[in-house]
């Protein structure tokens, strides 16, 4: 170890004289929505949940449930894909996140369908 190694360097393993970036390399790649599409996203975010609000306030009779339940799910995905950034990264990660909730939807159908929730 040289002298003019300090205290530091020794303690991180690091040289202190190594130029450090604090932002990664731009690539040339956009990592996210842009806020306009944000935007968009809230609002569209925000007309499904006032669907679901109206809908819980009509007489629909048995499409009451499936309606909310693909409504929610169309909000999932929307969330999931766009601010939890599935929709910018590897496609596995989008793969173990969606047949995870696959398994995890069917786990909770079967459990329902076993107290007969559905007749």
């Amino acid at each position: 170890m040289s002298e003019s190694t300090t205290l530091d360097e020794t303690a991180t393993g690091t040289d202190a004289t190594a130029q450090h970036s604090p932002e990664p390399p731009d690539d040339g790649h956009a990592h996210g929505a842009t806020d306009g599409q944000y935007i968009v996203i809230a609002l569209i975010l925000a007309v499904i949940t006032a669907a679901e609000v109206s809908l819980s306030y009509m007489d629909v009779g048995p499409i009451f449930i499936p309606a909310l339940l693909v409504m929610m799910a169309v909000k999932f995905v929307i969330v999931v894909s766009y601010f939890m950034h599935l929709k910018f990264d590897n496609r596995i990660f989008s793969f173990l996140f969606y047949s995870g909730l696959l398994l995890a939807l069917g786990v909770y159908v079967l459990a329902l369908a076993t107290f007969e929730f559905f007749a």
